[in-house]
């Protein structure tokens, strides 16, 4: 799926770490994003807000001048972005506290890279529509606004599952997406132990996008780490 669209949104990242800013920043325009805008304090990231209007905000809690919950609370006088709360506090209470003021998402520290642009282009794509969700394979396109895979004169329905597995890849079309990635995508924060599950999901979906499901060319297995989707130009 071309991310082209998403990649245009700006970003802004708050935290007073100087080193995980600019290793979270690199991780962003690596993966493609234009603008990163960064802020190590609660008014620095009030000013930069008010005049550089993000697309997306990334808080993390503990701040020099204040704290995350009372800086999105100030961010909600005058902007209504998607904020995702990204900190080293993992207890229940900082969770329940940060999606009860109307947090998009909540990830704690350490976390893997892939997860972290995961979480952001879902959030983003939750928000910021696009007008064409297609995405042609070798064998086939799927229309993922009807979730429907179109393979010749044939339309064959996916489930849920198989939408958000496709979709998953499909966001990451020509990267490896790990085990891992994939398993939480559809099973949510707890997603050991469902590997098995995983697999089978991939089966069927092979059988509805590929010409031959036996050597798949499309969704192709990276042994050892997970799966890429393969997209025609």
């Amino acid at each position: 799926m071309d991310n082209s669209f998403l990649h245009s949104k700006r970003l802004l990242l708050v935290d007073d770490e100087q080193e995980l800013l600019k290793m979270v920043s690199d991780i962003l325009k690596d993966a493609g994003f234009e603008t990163v805008l960064t802020a190590m304090t609660v008014k620095e990231a009030i000013l930069i807000a008010k005049e550089e209007t993000p697309d997306l905000i990334i808080l993390d809690v503990m701040l020099p001048d204040g704290d995350g919950f009372s800086l999105m609370q100030q961010l909600r006088t005058f902007t209504n972005v998607p904020i995702i709360f990204l900190t080293a506090k993992d207890e229940a209470a900082d969770k329940l506290s940060g999606l009860g003021l109307g947090a998009d998402d909540y990830i704690s520290k350490p976390f893997m890279p892939q997860e972290l642009l995961l979480r952001i282009f879902a959030v983003l794509r939750r928000t910021y529509k696009e007008d064409s969700p297609l995405l042609v394979l070798d064998g086939c396109t799927i229309d993922f606004s009807r979730a429907e895979v179109h393979k010749g004169s044939e339309i064959i329905s996916l489930t849920a599952k198989e939408h958000t597995l496709l979709e998953t890849l499909a966001r990451n079309a020509g990267k490896i997406v790990t085990v891992d990635a994939l398993c939480e995508a559809l099973w949510g924060d707890n997603p050991f132990g469902y590997e098995n599950s995983l697999n089978a999901h991939v089966r069927r979906v092979r059988e509805k996008i590929e010409t031959d499901p036996s050597k798949p060319v499309s969704l192709i297995t990276i042994k050892g780490l997970g799966y890429k989707l393969i997209a025609r130009k």
